[in-house]
Parts: C-alpha cells; sequence; structure tokens
C-alpha cells in the first residue's frame, strides 16, 4: 500500500483538496470556542470509520466523535487508504462534529478503484450520518452493567451508479442505513488490561457499504446485519483489536460476504491518531477473497 502513495496523491490531489476544505469547514466552529480541546479521556471518541461516523474502522460504535463533553463541542477529521491484493483502491476522507457528548453529525467521500475488472473507473459514494447518544457512558458508568447505547442513520449516495452498480442489477443509488450500538469499557478486565466491547445491529440495503449500489434482484428490503468489535487497551494510548462486520448479498451476480478486520490504534495525542489494520473484505464484484493492509490517520479535538 505504501509503494503507491506518491502516484495515489498525484492522481487524486483535486480529491483531496475538497477533503481538506471540507474538513475545515466542519472544524472551524470549534477553532472558535474556548471549549475546543475537550475534557474527555484520550481515545474515548474512537476512530472514524469508512461511512465517517465515530466508531471502530467497521463499524459505528455508541461513542461520540471529538472529546467534547456536556457544555463542549468536539470534532474529527480522517482519510483512509486501503488497496487489495486484487487491486481495488479505496480512498475515504471526511470529518464529524460532536456536541455535548450527546449528538454526532458527521460526512464522509469514499472512492472506490475498480481494477481491471472495469478499468480505469471509479465509484463515489457521500455519506451523511446522524448519532444520538440516549443513556449511559462507556467510561465513567463503571459501577453498573449498562453501556452506553446510541442510534444513528447514515444517508447514502452513489454517485456513480449509473456506470456500474446498476450494471451489476443494483436497484436503486441512494439509501439510508439505520443502526442502534451499544458499547463499553470494562475496567481491569483482562490482566490489568482495560478492553472495549461493542455491538451494532444495522438495518441497510447496501451492497459493498453502498459501494455498489442499494439493493437487488435477491433482495430490496431492509435486513438486520449485527456487527461485534473488542479491543483491548495495552496502555492507554494504545488499542489492539478485531472486528466484524455482516452486510446483505442482495445481487446475484455475484455473493457478497461478510467484513473482518484486525487492527492496531495509536493516540499519541488526544490531537491525533493513527490506525493500521488488516481487513478481509470478502468478495467483491468477479474477486474473491479481497484483503487490504489500510492505514487511517484521524485529528480530533
Amino acid at each position: 500500500m505504501l509503494n503507491h502513495s506518491n502516484i495515489f496523491y498525484l492522481r487524486s490531489k483535486p480529491l483531496l483538496n475538497r477533503f481538506y476544505l471540507l474538513i475545515l469547514l466542519f472544524l472551524l466552529p470549534i477553532a472558535h470556542s474556548k471549549l475546543y480541546a475537550g475534557e474527555r479521556l484520550i481515545a474515548t471518541g474512537g476512530v472514524m470509520q469508512i461511512e465517517g461516523a465515530a466508531g471502530g474502522g467497521l463499524s459505528p460504535w455508541a461513542l461520540i466523535a471529538g472529546y467534547g463533553t456536556r457544555g463542549e463541542i468536539g470534532g474529527s477529521s480522517f482519510y483512509t487508504h486501503a488497496r487489495t491484493q486484487g487491486g481495488y483502491e479505496m480512498n475515504l476522507g471526511g470529518a464529524a462534529v460532536g456536541f455535548n457528548n450527546r449528538v454526532e453529525i458527521s460526512y464522509s467521500h469514499q472512492r472506490l478503484g475498480l481494477s481491471d475488472t472495469v478499468p480505469n473507473e471509479n465509484v463515489r459514494m457521500h455519506s451523511v450520518g446522524a448519532k444520538v447518544r440516549l443513556f449511559g457512558d462507556a467510561v465513567y458508568d463503571q459501577d453498573t452493567w449498562m453501556p452506553q447505547v446510541s442510534v444513528g442513520m447514515q444517508l447514502k449516495h452513489n454517485v456513480d451508479f449509473n456506470k456500474v452498480p446498476k450494471a451489476l442489477g443494483a436497484e436503486r443509488a441512494s439509501g439510508i442505513d439505520f443502526y442502534i450500538a451499544a458499547t463499553k469499557l470494562y475496567m481491569d478486565a483482562i490482566v490489568g488490561r482495560n478492553v472495549l466491547i461493542n455491538t451494532t445491529l444495522q438495518a441497510t440495503k447496501a451492497n459493498q457499504f453502498g459501494l455498489l449500489g442499494f439493493g437487488g434482484d435477491k433482495h430490496d428490503g431492509y435486513q438486520l446485519q449485527p456487527a461485534v468489535s473488542v479491543a483491548i487497551m495495552l496502555r492507554d494510548d494504545l488499542l489492539l483489536g478485531t472486528e466484524y462486520r455482516a452486510k446483505p448479498n442482495n445481487l446475484s451476480t455475484f455473493k457478497e460476504d461478510d467484513a473482518h478486520d484486525f487492527f492496531l490504534a495509536w493516540f499519541p495525542t488526544k490531537n491525533f491518531a493513527l490506525t493500521a489494520a488488516y481487513v478481509n473484505l470478502g468478495n467483491i464484484a468477479d474477486k474473491d477473497d479481497q484483503n487490504a493492509w489500510y492505514l487511517s490517520g484521524q485529528i480530533s479535538y
């Protein structure tokens, strides 16, 4: 993946410029706030997942983006690059703002390079999300079994629907995912280390997260898909974990597999995080067993 970074940068400089502008617009209100630093503990905003919500790399968690507590505004921005051994290239970027550790608004842009499946073509998607913490605190409620629970939605639009997704049998270019997530940090759970556990249940019609459209000839209704994440804090600033996310199988043209990963997230400061992961995306279009290393950088306030 790193061997291709310079080539990728040259090809996608206009896209990066849009990401930087987007991030600036999202974080501008925070820069003018006296509370921009946030008072929550390091790593308690998680990292940003592929559709832009706070959580793990694959799935949204109940955590709210940034480090803001009650009366504060926090935020995060990210950029992620991954390339599978089959030549599919994913480039993701976006930002999220958290208000009072209660409400999160997010945006991300995804681009999938289609390798030799459709030479010189990309599929692009916009995702706008909202999340509300209903009750609980994943970190501070240690005297109860109750996790932090949030509900959210992600409105997605596939810009290039007519190029490839429609030809594969997808029914529509846009869709809305709905989810409920529960997150809990267990202190001193394993040999004195803190352990984080998250479960997410998502109602979705998306094919490959929406990158290949929504719905299909096999299924065109909402399906409930579970996700699970487990991470151990090797140190206060270092998380080692794994994730699993189920996905629907809507198209008869190819079988869609579930996704899973192993990740290492490092938070050297509250303002910066770096995540490296090995992810298995399963079958993508005409290529089986697509694995990738991905690297994601994140700035938080």
